[in-house]
């Protein structure tokens, strides 16, 4: 037996889900996703300086949480209208749910509540799913 022949019989990532292999819709590799964070915690950064100065960076009190909530807010509210964060978009990658449905404006807010809580994003399930898209029926995927 050859080896394609030895590998066509194992899954691929998201074929449980019905997903491509690869492509338009395929789950999103580890790397995408991350280089999205980055994107999307960068923006933030920049964005909560230019809103509330300098000191959102070293400053105790408020200000110290404006960057994540920064975050939070234009990751949930694209999410919920473009079906992807600012470093999604960038990244080619969304966020779909498996029923085929919009993830909607209250999912993409409870979705991002989760991520920044953090713990729910690195439990890690079946099929690249964290804790948090298993809880909410959602997935991320390729939108190349």
């Amino acid at each position: 037996m050859t080896a394609s022949a030895a590998g066509a019989d194992e899954p691929y990532p998201g074929e449980s889900l019905g997903l491509p292999e690869t492509g338009r819709g395929a789950l999103a590799s580890w790397r995408a996703r991350f280089a999205a964070l980055i994107i999307d915690w960068a923006a933030s950064m920049a964005l909560a300086v230019g809103l509330f100065g300098v000191g959102v960076l070293r400053d105790p009190g408020w200000r110290s949480w404006m960057v994540m909530a920064v975050f939070f807010v234009q990751s949930a509210v694209l999410t919920g209208l473009a079906g992807g964060s600012f470093g999604h978009i960038l990244a080619r990658i969304g966020v779909a749910r498996l029923d085929g449905r919009p993830i909607g404006v209250l999912r993409a807010i409870a979705r991002q509540a989760m991520i920044c809580l953090v713990l729910p994003t690195i439990v890690i399930g079946a099929e690249r799913r964290a804790l948090n898209d298993l809880v909410l029926g959602t997935v991320v995927i390729n939108r190349r």
